[in-house]
């Protein structure tokens, strides 16, 4: 198990792509937010095992139907200290 944040460049504020993806993280009973970022972007970080890693990436890629993801960027955090009560939308 390992604490992923991914950075989503594209057309992903303003159609729905964060309530899409915390719908999907919440049936798949993950853990984790997802939140807007001031350029544009959107953050999410994930507590993922590694069988659902790939799952997750193509649920992040094909985003809302309105949206259009052009780009995602995946780190893992080495220390992460927060603590996630199931998947939640944050609003900064």
């Amino acid at each position: 198990m390992e604490v992923y944040k991914f950075i989503i460049y594209g057309k992903v504020q303003g159609v729905y792509y964060r309530k899409f993806i915390a719908q999907k993280a919440m049936q798949k009973q993950l853990e984790g937010y997802i939140k807007n970022l001031s350029n544009g972007t959107v953050e999410v970080v994930a507590v993922l095992f590694d069988d659902d890693l790939e799952n997750f990436k193509a649920i992040l890629n094909e985003g809302s139907p309105l949206s259009f993801v052009e780009n995602i960027e995946m780190s893992i955090l080495d220390s992460d200290d927060l603590v996630y009560d199931g998947f939640e939308i944050r609003y900064s």
